[in-house]
């Protein structure tokens, strides 16, 4: 693990190669796994806010889902508690849509695009495959590589094109860390690349 300014950032993060490849997976990520987008406490009244807005870009099942229960739901385990975005009955994120191609595309993301909302969308997805961990108690953030089989194309693209993991996610990052700190990441995966 590195420390960059006060969080820690996984070696991986330098190391591993990444370039989603939606036409090998079609966002396979917005349809897996066991609980919706994670959303950050700040996150939940802007998704009230904007559902307005989002709403016309979304499926019909999304929005009578929404309608009916809200925009995010609880996951609980036995150690934690985290907000994430609804899901449908067969498991897909509320907020999916897709493109006539069949591949996955954020409704809230499209309202974004097309100016009716000015919320991008959730930063855990924007951040995917890094995923930010927080301990309260002891003050830190860190961020890791999550490794997900779904995203075996994209590993391979990222080794085809060279390209770190934090280097194809350098939007994201300063969207939620800033300017400097990708700067002091960049120059840290510089360094480590010398030392080699």
């Amino acid at each position: 693990m590195l420390m960059v300014q006060d969080k820690l950032v996984s070696d991986e993060l330098i190391e591993e190669q990444f370039i989603c490849n939606l036409s090998k997976c079609k966002g396979a990520c917005c349809w897996e796994g066991d609980m919706g987008a994670p959303l950050e406490d700040e996150e939940l009244p802007i998704l009230k806010r904007i559902y307005p807005q989002v709403r016309p870009f979304l499926s019909e099942e999304g929005q009578k889902l929404i309608d009916a229960e809200g925009v995010y739901d609880i996951f609980k385990d036995e150690d934690d508690t985290q907000f994430g975005t609804r899901l449908l009955p067969d498991g897909r994120c509320a907020f999916l849509t897709f493109t006539k191609s069949g591949i996955a595309q954020c409704g809230i993301e499209k309202a974004w695009k097309a100016g009716a909302t000015d919320f991008q969308k959730p930063i855990s997805c924007h951040l995917y495959p890094i995923r930010v961990s927080k301990n309260e108690i002891a003050g830190f953030e860190a961020l890791n590589y999550d490794v997900w089989d779904i995203c075996s194309a994209a590993c391979q693209l990222g080794k085809e094109q060279q390209m770190p993991v934090y280097q194809f996610l350098k939007e994201a990052i300063i969207r939620k860390y800033g300017v400097e700190f990708y700067d002091e990441l960049d120059a840290t995966a510089l360094f480590m690349q010398n030392k080699k």
